[in-house]
């Protein structure tokens, strides 16, 4: 990412003035202090991806303060997750504090105060997603702000990494891949953190949700299997068949029709791709678990108004 705002080049008298404004301005409403005065320096970047955006800031020690006063003037609704580069830097939020360190990450969340304590000069990555992205996957993430992730668990590295490689490159990506790309982000992101939820002691809606989307990522990993069952997934989750139900019950579905529109929209995907133009309808619906042509093309109607053939002949003329 490329430097877009700096104090470099300000009078020492202005820096913290113009630090602050540019905070405020790339990330939400919050008050700076630093006891550097003049000598303070500071760099942030950013770039979108697609609904979320990622920054870079590179700065001096500082305190920084997200106030119920600055909440009560925003409508900012954001989670940020604070990707440990250089230095470190202590997150204070819900009751609980934490400390990041290079190659750790925490979350806060800007729908409440928190706080952020950096005591000598830092480089940190910050993730900024809507909030919402997160809870439609997770549930409330009230019980995971001001922890460290990403020093010990694999999935949690795994996560940091990513979301780090992902936005250093975002400044070359088009928009629709970019877009892409951090859903991927959130959907790994979410799984680190649905793991760290396994092992704490949840209140019951929050396990439920964090359940379902666990149940909804075993689906998707075994999308191409034929043989994906409802026993088989009830097992691998530790949970009974009825169970599995009654978690996709909560958004109107279960088991047979979510792993089915689920399928159907990966077919719909590959037959709009002009890269896989070369593939036969039958092998793009295979790969996805059908075993059955004139089923696929069947429920591919009732689903999307024509026949697989037509809808790919549709996109690709476009």
């Amino acid at each position: 990412m490329t430097i877009q705002f700096t104090t470099d080049g300000s009078p020492g008298y202005r820096r913290l003035a113009l630090w602050q404004e540019i905070v405020c301005d790339v990330f939400v409403g919050l008050d700076c202090k630093s006891d550097l005065g003049s000598a303070f320096r500071g760099s942030v970047t950013q770039a979108s991806l697609g609904k979320a955006a990622c920054s870079e800031v590179c700065s001096d020690r500082q305190h920084v303060f997200r106030t119920p006063s600055r909440i009560a003037r925003s409508d900012q609704d954001f989670v940020l997750i604070a990707l440990g580069n250089r230095g470190s830097g202590g997150v204070v939020q819900d009751g609980r504090e934490t400390v990041i360190h290079p190659g750790e990450f925490a979350l806060y969340d800007t729908t409440r105060p928190y706080e952020l304590k950096f005591n000598d000069a830092f480089t940190q990555t910050i993730f900024k997603v809507p909030r919402e992205m997160l809870r439609r996957r997770l549930g409330g993430t009230e019980t995971l702000t001001a922890m460290s992730f990403g020093a010990d668990a694999p999935l949690e590295r795994l996560a940091y990494d990513f979301i780090f490689r992902l936005c250093q490159s975002a400044d070359g990506l088009a928009p629709d891949t970019a877009a892409a790309l951090s859903e991927q982000a959130v959907d790994l992101l979410a799984m680190a953190l649905s793991e760290r939820l396994g092992r704490t002691s949840l209140p019951s809606s929050t396990h439920r949700s964090a359940l379902l989307y666990r149940l909804k990522a075993h689906i998707r990993a075994h999308l191409s299997d034929p043989d994906l069952s409802l026993a088989e997934t009830a097992g691998a989750l530790g949970i009974s068949p009825r169970y599995v139900n009654d978690l996709l019950a909560d958004e109107d579905t279960s088991f047979q029709r979510h792993v089915l529109a689920e399928r159907l929209a990966r077919c719909r995907r590959d037959l709009a791709s002009p890269v896989l133009a070369h593939r036969h309808i039958s092998e793009i619906a295979f790969a996805w678990g059908f075993n059955d042509l004139s089923h696929f093309g069947r429920v591919f109607r009732e689903h999307f108004g024509m026949s697989p053939r037509d809808f790919r002949q549709s996109r690709l003329r476009h």
